[in-house]
């Protein structure tokens, strides 16, 4: 037998720590290759890591919510010798001591296990779940709140083991290991963690048994309406529960970070202008029903992205960055348009790679899928990085406009405003219509007024006739 030690892999483009999320196996556990053993959030990303070999859990040398750095040792697999058989979680135990009678029948390997799914994991390629050991979960405790253990047999001692942060006897574990596991998303489950919601507890939804938000937001608001009065508000509060910390660390230290050092480093230069946005608006519902765009997600967004596309092309010197050890501004030919997405871990911004290179229904289904993946948490380190003009969409909340900070490495960023009812001056008389505030934040390193003032003149036309702007590119 061997013992085989997995070392904290580098899961994109030089990250140098990651943060332990959760694990989903324990000692003594039986894993596969490839079976998802840990899940880790980075400052770009959350990953679930793959295991490289097949064996027994020896041990983990981290904890969850340790800050790790690449190569520091996470776990150790015993790996069985290649004339031997995979070795078991411990000493060989007699049948009736393995298998006593209050245990119950015995529980099929297959029952309960989730379906085969595909999913590219970092390093390891395919992942196939079959077989794969899950975290076992309390599913009773008693009125104090901790598990209720059984008796082994007469004469031996119950001796407690620590699970889950509970202290349950040995055979309460074993009977613990038969349950089910729950099954729900990473950033389902972290949503759980920060709500102090039990997932064993929560009512699940989704389909094939899936616990949704919506079934840990539901499980939280009915938590709270059973608290005491005294409890909720203020003066019945204890002083801790007036105050929360949540630690700096993954997608919020990065995304801290970043704007720190673009705000410091880059001069910034943001102008603004209203554009009557009532032709976009008539062609967005058009688009909507255009069957080349079924099933794909068309907003203003769309058509914006598109107009700043084309500011691109006619003016380059926007989609450059500054290379501080040269001293050389650095155009490029290509356009990696970043989306500013808000998800549960934090703003990260992902981008659409060469995107001027899509027609119109490739770049909606392209950002589509990008901010779909981004709100589930999914998005990968690659598609994080290479950025090269960014858009952010604050008129979702509501808001007429901003003054948006630049993604580090980039020389723009074009805010867009909500789309609301306004009096206007339209063919000589004062109509209501449809406007919206653009905002272009740039680098006036790379970027001077006449520019910046260029291409914002650009979007703000497009966005006011695109079909116009269309026609003449």
């Amino acid at each position: 037998m061997t013992d085989q030690v997995f070392l904290l892999p580098d899961v994109g483009e030089g990250l140098t720590e990651a943060e332990i999320l959760a694990w989903h196996v324990k000692v003594g556990d039986e894993v596969v290759v490839n079976q998802t053993i840990v899940e880790i959030e980075t400052a770009k990303a959350a990953v679930e890591l793959p295991c490289p070999y097949a064996g027994v859990v020896g041990s983990l040398h981290v904890a969850e919510g340790d800050v790790v750095e690449v190569g520091t040792p996470i776990l150790t697999i015993v790996v069985a010798d290649a004339e031997g058989a995979t070795p078991s979680a411990g000493p060989a135990q007699p049948a009736a001591e393995a298998a006593p009678a209050s245990a119950g029948p015995a529980v099929p390997a297959s029952q309960g296990a989730p379906p085969k799914r595909e999913a590219v994991l970092v390093g390891y390629g395919v992942r196939d779940t079959t077989g794969a050991t899950r975290r076992p979960r309390v599913a009773a405790l008693t009125p104090q709140g901790t598990a209720t253990p059984e008796a082994g047999p007469p004469g031996e001692p119950v001796k407690p083991v620590r699970h889950g942060g509970l202290e349950v006897g040995r055979h309460a574990e074993e009977l613990l290991s038969r349950q089910s596991p729950v099954l729900a998303k990473p950033p389902v489950r972290k949503l759980a963690r920060d709500l102090g919601v039990d997932l064993a507890v929560v009512d699940p939804t989704g389909a094939g048994g899936v616990v949704t938000r919506a079934d840990v937001e539901r499980a939280a608001l009915g938590r709270v309406a059973l608290q005491p009065v005294s409890n909720v508000g203020g003066r019945g509060q204890a002083p801790a529960e007036r105050e929360e910390r949540i630690p700096v660390r993954g997608v919020l230290r990065s995304m801290a970070d970043a704007m720190v050092r673009s705000a410091f480093t880059a001069p910034h230069v943001t102008e603004w202008v209203q554009v009557d946005v009532t032709s976009t608006m008539a062609l967005v519902q058009r688009l909507k029903k255009a069957p080349e765009l079924e099933g794909v997600r068309v907003s203003p967004l769309l058509v914006a992205a598109s107009g700043l596309l084309r500011a691109v092309r006619r003016h380059p010197r926007v989609n450059a960055t500054w290379d501080e050890e040269a001293n050389e501004v650095v155009v490029k030919h290509y356009v990696n348009l970043g989306i500013a997405a808000a998800t549960p871990r934090g703003l990260v911004v992902p981008n659409v790679k060469d995107a001027g290179q899509l027609t119109l229904p490739e770049l909606a289904a392209e950002l589509h899928e990008l901010v779909e993946t981004a709100r589930a948490g999914r998005t990968t380190p690659a598609a994080l990085t290479g950025g090269t003009i960014t858009i952010t969409n604050v008129g979702v909340f509501g808001v007429d406009g901003g003054t948006p900070i630049i993604n580090p490495g980039e020389a723009a960023i074009l805010c867009l405003g909500q789309v609301a009812l306004r009096p206007w001056v339209h063919k000589g008389k004062v109509r209501a219509r449809q406007v919206m505030e653009l905002t272009l934040s740039f680098d006036h390193r790379l970027v001077d007024g006449a520019l910046g003032s260029q291409v914002l003149a650009d979007v703000a036309a497009y966005l006011h006739d695109p079909e116009l702007a269309l026609a003449l590119s």
